[in-house]
């Protein structure tokens, strides 16, 4: 009989904490900014896909957890940015619904539009906002993946989604700078890992790369934890 695996883990790529601010971020664009050179440094850095997250309290600004895409080095599908961070927050708050206590609330920002199985992850992880960069579009045209059938009305249905708390939905955020990464992903010859893509069609190629630029926000500080098991 074959030997089953018991466990997993899912950690954050080698110098992570290279990576964090030296100071409170405090505005979206500052928050989102900071997520989009997450994303462009685990692109440069073969890490994963060309995505990132980050979770913050939303009374303080304090930042809680990161995440990058690790589905190709971590041979798991679940293993997207958005999963990735949530996920560390929990553990980091030791909340497995980050909306349970009332005197602390949390937010996601994200690089891109929640794909299928993260919308599903945003519904019942706690947070209470929802911010966002490139749209599932850009990503599908940029870089070539399957976002999944994402419905129609997925932001309102997150606003208005009784009893349980709503989550605000902000779109568009650094949109621009969000897709010059994607296209500097599609032109890296590095996979598309979509499910059902072999590896003959690795490599979405399109023209030409994007103009981009580090932001500033590259420094070194908080330490919180680096994977989850």
């Amino acid at each position: 009989m074959m030997n089953l695996t018991e466990s997993f883990t899912i950690s954050l790529p080698c110098g992570w904490k290279q990576q964090l601010p030296d100071h409170l971020l405090l505005t979206d664009e500052e928050k989102m900014l900071f997520v989009i050179d997450l994303a462009r440094w685990n692109v440069q850095a073969h890490g994963g896909g060309p995505f990132a997250a980050a979770v913050f309290e939303q009374k303080t600004g304090q930042l809680i957890s990161i995440g990058v895409n690790r589905v190709v080095s971590g041979l798991c599908s679940l293993a997207h940015a958005e999963a990735v961070a949530l996920a560390l927050a929990q553990q980091t708050a030791q909340q497995y619904d980050l909306s349970s206590k009332r005197e602390r609330s949390f937010e996601l920002v994200t690089s891109g539009q929640p794909c299928i199985q993260c919308f599903g992850m945003v519904w019942w992880s706690g947070v209470r906002r929802l911010v966002v960069a490139a749209r599932s579009t850009d990503i599908e045209r940029l870089a070539g993946f399957d976002e999944g059938p994402i419905p129609s009305d997925w932001a309102e249905s997150l606003s208005s989604r009784s009893p349980l708390p709503p989550v605000e939905v902000l779109m568009d955020v650094c949109r621009e700078q969000a897709c010059e990464v994607l296209t500097e992903y599609a032109v890296s010859g590095q996979p598309n890992y979509s499910p059902g893509r072999s590896q003959a069609n690795w490599g979405f190629r399109i023209g030409s790369t994007g103009q981009s630029g580090r932001s500033e926000y590259f420094s070194k500080g908080l330490c919180c934890a680096d994977g989850f098991t």
